[in-house]
């Protein structure tokens, strides 16, 4: 075939504007976020001090205060939510992963997954406030981490099914032939080899729900005092810093990005968590 030097430097030109292109948008968006960032350390870690993790919210006009009872309140329905999203996640991936090849359940089962995961987070409060706060009369830690849970489920979910399914069947085999039933295979064989995976997705579901702000609006709400009751309005650090940085004082703004700051290191910590098991279970 003839050499075409007309072709050959076009292709090259085209190649150049399309790397050219990708390095503009990667310069792009590094620049925005790192924008961001610097933005957030400088005014967050300005804000951090002892009184933050010591001291609840201030009343509207007093000086002082802090974010314990917003970092406790959080604490405590994310914690729940992690308490009914794992197994509730972790046993369907699962069930789609080992069982539900050939079954109707599972497709729809998929679907549903699906559609909780696109879905907008406030839809999933609008429907928690429907049916737990609506229906009872206040507003409650419970109904928060419900919410959280809805959004969690899924996460936790698909990527158990998808961790499970990278395990090699050979493996699967191995255990059938040694006379293993196949619920022993599914827990102590495959879900052992896919542990680090079904922990990265876990860990991500956290990050995801650790700064839900819409679904605790209209579940959660607040609490200006200190409390564990999960009965009653709890406050939480996403609907503290909602508020607060909208406010017209400015101690309550340097709080909003004290807790802004706290929600960014948490997140990222998971993330580098969950990176970490991600990159033990690859070298496997």
């Amino acid at each position: 075939m003839e050499f075409n030097q007309q072709l050959y430097k076009k292709r090259q030109r085209s190649n150049a504007i399309g790397l050219l292109m990708s390095l503009g948008a990667m310069a792009l968006g590094l620049f925005v976020l790192l924008w961001i960032l610097s933005v957030l350390l400088s005014n967050g870690f300005a804000a951090l001090d002892w009184n933050m993790f010591t001291q609840s919210t201030p009343a509207p006009g007093s000086e002082g205060g802090g974010l314990a009872n917003a970092i406790v309140g959080s604490l405590l329905m994310v914690g729940f939510s992690v308490l009914v999203s794992t197994p509730i996640g972790v046993l369907a991936g699962v069930y789609l992963a080992e069982y539900g090849d050939q079954s109707k359940t599972a497709e729809l089962t998929r679907f549903v997954t699906d559609i909780m995961l696109s879905a907008p987070s406030v839809v999933l409060g609008l429907f928690v406030y429907a049916i737990a706060v609506a229906t009872v009369g206040n507003f409650s830690g419970w109904a928060g981490s419900l919410a959280l849970s809805l959004i969690a489920v899924p996460v936790v979910v698909r990527t158990t099914e998808n961790m499970l399914r990278l395990v090699p069947g050979s493996l699967r085999e191995a255990a059938f032939a040694l006379g293993a039933p196949r619920w022993k295979v599914s827990t102590m064989v495959t879900l052992r080899a896919a542990r680090s995976g079904v922990m990265t997705g876990l860990l991500l579901a956290v990050a995801r729900i650790s700064g839900e702000t819409a679904p605790l609006l209209f579940t959660a709400l607040n609490n200006q005092f200190f409390s564990t009751n999960m009965n009653a309005p709890m406050a939480n650090l996403p609907v503290v810093i909602f508020q607060f940085a909208l406010s017209p004082y400015e101690n309550w703004v340097r709080l909003a990005w004290g807790g802004a700051l706290l929600i960014t290191l948490s997140v990222l910590i998971l993330n580098v968590v969950a990176r970490v098991f991600l990159r033990e279970k690859n070298r496997v």
